[in-house]
């Protein structure tokens, strides 16, 4: 059916915007959200082996999260209801963009999603009343190799666009490593 467009997002090597083609009428609107073919064709060669989704509402602030080691995984990410930033940290020391981020905003709007490679921290923060967040990935939730990053690490220095006092975030996140602290990726 349509195909997508992709580009390179923020000079960081592997992240990667998509959008699909959207088919509108009068009814409403069509998009394949997801076509293996495509996305292989697209130099995204992923094979995903879960879907996963989360309603937050406005100031919530997920992440920095990721999974270690062979536990690790790629996502593409997006949201079907609602507007947030989302935010990609690249945590491979091997990089020359080691320790940048990008940030996305991704809306039901705007239908962009935003694939991120194994070897990145990923957060999001909610800017409108709730948001509906879904996201595929490549390997299983492994509890035990999960770790995150803090929000708000000054060598990060995420600008989020939302005032730190409104920020609502999990009790886990708030306890988030440092940069300089976080296990990382070679």
């Amino acid at each position: 059916m349509g195909k997508i467009k992709v580009t390179e997002c923020g000079g960081i090597k592997g992240l990667k915007v998509v959008e699909p083609t959207v088919f509108g009428d009068a009814r409403g609107y069509f998009m394949e959200t997801y076509n293996y073919n495509d996305f292989k064709e697209a130099g995204i060669n992923v094979e995903f082996v879960q879907d996963n989704e989360s309603k937050s509402s406005y100031g919530v602030l997920r992440g920095l999260h990721y999974q270690k080691g062979d536990y690790s995984q790629a996502k593409l990410v997006r949201v079907i209801r609602g507007t947030v930033v989302d935010v990609a940290v690249d945590i491979r020391r091997s990089s020359p963009t080691f320790g940048q981020y990008v940030a996305v905003e991704l809306s039901e709007d705007n239908k962009r999603q935003l694939f991120i490679p194994r070897g990145f921290a990923h957060g999001f923060v909610v800017l409108s009343e709730e948001a509906v967040f879904t996201y595929k990935v490549d390997n299983g939730y492994a509890p035990q190799q999960e770790a995150s990053i803090r929000w708000d690490d000054p060598t990060i220095a995420i600008q989020w666009p939302i005032d730190p006092k409104d920020v609502l975030t999990s009790e886990k996140d708030l306890h988030g490593k440092s940069l300089q602290e976080a296990e990382l990726f070679d």
